[in-house]
């Protein structure tokens, strides 16, 4: 007997890490955590402008979003981050009209260089202020023609690796420049990612909670093919914001087989989420996994007072209590009651403090989660050929609107 096939079955753990393993080799994003940041930093002490203005979109600013608002509130940071990521004509004028563009320095991001949203809005930039060698950074691949362009006008540039795709680009230049200049500590970001790195290829913990949970959305997908991240911290809506980027261009792919698979993303904030989304995860439709990532420790101890309210005398025992305690009490009672209907798949996952270390950790674990998905569904996880089509539209529309 003669036999051929082209199945591809569920294949087991050793398999996807051992791919996994071999993948390392050529996908930059895992082992960023052992970047070389000297001249990031070096470069970072230079800086004297007060305002720190990303131009980008997606990938080129959703990650370095995620760690600036979960940190900026409980660090002394020496100087403001502001994103330009849309071409809302309302969203740019606002944003702009509040700075002090001569107190500016521009950094521009484009892994191709050609992004229409960033090279549109770094027009208009330049026709508000002359961007030159004093007050603009261009981050982008070393042979895009915005590479060129920065060349040509002795603009200092940083480059992205070509094997490292614009989602998974936070832990490079993309993400570690803005941040190291505004006063963030990148080393320890990077040891965040480490922490996550060794133990997941050493084995180690990390390992066995990524593996399982990523085998169990795939194997449930046709029933829970909805992700939903509820984070018990408004710090953490820049994070929800990337990984549904990171989830969906990852994961929404057509397979080697050419099924169409997808893992549906969304991200929630508690507990002001309770009062609206919670109650479609538990009366509705049993087709979502949930999530919920709390923090330890705020390290704040802003406490409710002890303060009559005529007429609300019945809630006087929330007196005294901090409100670090009140937001993860809120996340614990809506995780037993989700946990005691016994048919919503869930999860927790607990970062022990504001910290670069903690956020970083949680990131590069989602990295790795949405790469194990990917070798489970037979995907490439790095491409994005469902986006490419609006693109050349859009070129085309453009380019018939000048005629």
């Amino acid at each position: 007997m003669k036999y051929q096939h082209n199945f591809n079955p569920t294949i087991s753990d050793d398999d996807v890490f051992g791919e996994i393993v071999k993948e390392k080799e050529f996908i930059g994003y895992y082992n960023l955590a052992f970047a070389d940041t000297s001249s990031y930093k070096e470069y970072a002490s230079t800086v004297k402008q007060k305002n720190i203005v990303v131009i980008g979109i997606g990938g080129s600013t959703l990650g370095t979003y995620a760690i600036y608002k979960f940190l900026k509130h409980s660090k002394q940071l020496s100087k403001k981050l502001y994103f330009l990521e849309t071409t809302d004509p309302i969203d740019i004028k606002s944003k702009i009209q509040n700075l002090d563009l001569s107190d500016t320095l521009f950094i521009v991001i484009s892994k191709s260089g050609t992004t229409v949203e960033t090279v549109a809005i770094f027009k208009y930039i330049n026709s508000l202020i002359k961007c030159n060698k004093d007050n603009t950074l261009v981050i982008t691949e070393s042979d895009s023609k915005l590479n060129a362009y920065a060349k040509a006008n002795d603009i200092k540039s940083f480059e992205i690796p070509k094997n490292v795709g614009g989602r998974f680009s936070v832990f490079s230049a993309v993400g570690l420049v803005p941040l190291a200049i505004v006063g963030i500590d990148i080393d320890k970001l990077l040891n965040g990612i480490k922490d996550i790195y060794d133990s997941f290829f050493n084995q180690g913990e990390v390992y066995f909670r990524v593996l399982k949970k990523a085998r169990f959305f795939v194997e449930n997908k046709s029933c829970f093919n909805i992700n939903v991240v509820f984070s018990y911290s408004s710090r953490l809506e820049g994070f929800n914001k990337w990984y549904i980027q990171l989830w969906g261009e990852s994961l929404g792919k057509i397979d080697v087989n050419g099924a169409r698979q997808g893992l549906t993303p969304m991200g929630i904030i508690g507990p002001i989420d309770q009062h609206s989304f919670l109650q479609l995860i538990v009366e509705g439709r049993r087709d979502k996994t949930l999530s919920v990532i709390k923090v330890e420790h705020f390290d704040n101890n802003l406490v409710i007072p002890q303060i009559k309210l005529e007429g609300l005398s019945e809630l006087d025992y929330l007196d005294n209590i901090e409100f670090s305690s009140l937001i993860n009490k809120q996340a614990d009672a809506t995780i037993e009651s989700i946990n005691n209907l016994e048919d919503i798949p869930c999860d927790v996952m607990t970062i022990d403090s504001v910290s670069e270390r903690s956020i970083a950790s949680l990131m590069y674990e989602y990295e790795l989660l949405t790469s194990v998905c990917a070798k489970f569904m037979h995907i490439d996880a790095y491409n994005q050929p469902g986006v490419e089509a609006g693109k050349i539209i859009l070129k085309q529309k453009l380019q018939g609107a000048k005629k």
